[in-house]
């Protein structure tokens, strides 16, 4: 009976995580997010009769709030945990459009406000999530924590093709891209693997849309095969795919990889 707990499922790639996850009833699925009530209706419209589904309340930005949805948790799992999917985060709308110098030179207060919400978000608060979920993945079978990141965080990206939007979230994706490399140095001893996926470019709301056209024409220079977004159902396969194929034992350890098993974002 494989356990789950799985942050930022109220929307996006997060509830087609708990869809996809709940589908087997033998299945044990934890649901972290901000507002559990309009969760759970959603639940209760779209997965009706699951009952391996129990959403917990947390802000993941206040410790307090994360550590009292692990204790929660602890009985609901009985003990021990498989898998850690860290897929809540922020995504800028901020730094969209201009890259860095801009930014930092029109409006230095504001570009400084916005890298530190990603910080908290992307960064520090899954800092805390492993660190009060590790006991339950020490006990568990698959001991696996996956962030879910992004290619913007890959450096080598964002040199090679003038990648200068979306800057702040990148910064915040690479960031915990190494967080999860120290995680593993730390605990792969212990037979946890600990692995950063990208699943890729998925189909976005109009809000996020705006902001894509300079960063799509980089995209086309790097991927000329890219022909359109994945939906979320096609993103959140390819990534249980790979992190079903990942281990310790192939070298996966602390791994930032795509919903390819690769290097290759798109």
């Amino acid at each position: 009976m494989p356990s789950y707990v799985i942050t930022g499922v109220s929307k996006g790639l997060g509830f087609e995580f708990l869809r996809q996850i709940s589908c087997d009833p033998k299945n044990t699925v934890v649901g972290i997010v901000r507002d559990k009530p309009r969760t759970e209706k959603r639940v209760a419209e779209e997965l009706s009769g699951r009952s391996n589904i129990t959403i917990l309340e947390a802000d993941m930005t206040v410790y307090d709030q994360l550590k009292k949805a692990a204790e929660d948790a602890t009985p609901i799992l009985g003990g021990k945990l498989d898998y850690l999917i860290a897929n809540a985060g922020y995504v800028s709308m901020y730094d969209g459009f201009h890259g860095i110098g801009t930014l930092g030179t029109q409006s230095p207060l504001e570009t400084q406000q916005d890298l530190q919400k990603s910080m908290e978000t992307n960064v520090y608060a899954n800092i805390h999530l492993y660190n009060l979920f590790m006991p339950l993945i020490l006990r568990g079978a698959a001991k696996k924590a996956i962030a879910i990141s992004s290619g913007l965080g890959d450096t080598d990206l964002a040199a090679a093709h003038d990648l200068d939007v979306a800057a702040l979230y990148a910064i915040s994706k690479a960031a915990m891209n190494m967080v999860t490399a120290k995680f593993s140095a730390q605990y792969r001893k212990e037979g946890v693997l600990f692995l950063s996926l990208c699943p890729g470019m998925v189909d976005s709301p109009p809000e996020q849309q705006a902001g894509l056209g300079r960063m799509m024409q980089s995209f086309k220079e790097y991927a000329p095969h890219f022909e359109k977004p994945a939906t979320p159902e096609e993103a959140i396969r390819d990534v249980i795919k790979v992190w079903e194929n990942s281990s310790i034992e192939n070298g996966n350890g602390g791994a930032f990889l795509s919903h390819k098993g690769t290097k290759q974002w798109l």
